[in-house]
């Protein structure tokens, strides 16, 4: 809740840029621009890096519309959720300092989405994040990709899962919902 006023402006953007240009090819790069409010920063007066996933929140929001999907996956009672992410930063974003949030879907494999999202200033990459997605069924289950594409009337265009990507979500994997998963420190 705590960007909730920027949420609604960039789906309020982004809707009426869907409807003014159509739907945008599942690959381009969405951007959005924003400024650090004094509602990011932490104590060592920099963004916090908590913020950081809220606002790459309105990146996946903005291009999840602007593409279509946004429509799609609630016309057929699908939510999408993140099943992990990870995030570099590089430099830190000071208060009132422009950038731009900019997302690109990148890939999937037979269970998830791949994004990722980047913090940019004047072309630069501040912070990164990976992010890995699974749209769901509200009435439960996995919507296979092909029924995704199907529904989206369009084709399967991103391009496959790089090998490090795979390594990367099978060692952040936790057990499934199904399976035990104890906290035991060792």
């Amino acid at each position: 809740m705590n960007v909730i006023w920027r949420t609604m402006l960039t789906i309020l953007r982004a809707k009426a840029l869907l409807r003014r240009r159509g739907p945008l090819d599942p690959t381009v790069v969405g951007r959005v621009k924003l400024r650090v409010l004094p509602t990011d920063i932490d104590l060592l007066r920099h963004m916090n890096n908590g913020r950081y996933a809220s606002l790459f929140d309105l990146g996946r929001f903005d291009l999840l519309i602007r593409t279509g999907v946004w429509d799609v996956v609630n016309s057929h009672a699908w939510y999408a959720v993140v099943a992990s992410e990870t995030i570099t930063f590089r430099k830190s974003l000071q208060l009132w300092q422009r950038f731009t949030v900019e997302t690109r879907l990148l890939a999937h494999d037979e269970k998830s989405v791949y994004m990722v999202h980047r913090a940019v200033v004047k072309g630069e990459i501040y912070a990164e994040m990976i992010v890995r997605a699974r749209f769901l069924r509200r009435s439960g289950g996995l919507v296979p990709h092909e029924e995704l594409f199907d529904a989206l009337h369009r084709p399967d265009t991103l391009p496959p899962l790089e090998p490090w990507m795979l390594e990367w979500a099978a060692a952040s994997a936790l057990p499934s919902t199904r399976a035990a998963a104890p906290s035991v420190w060792s």
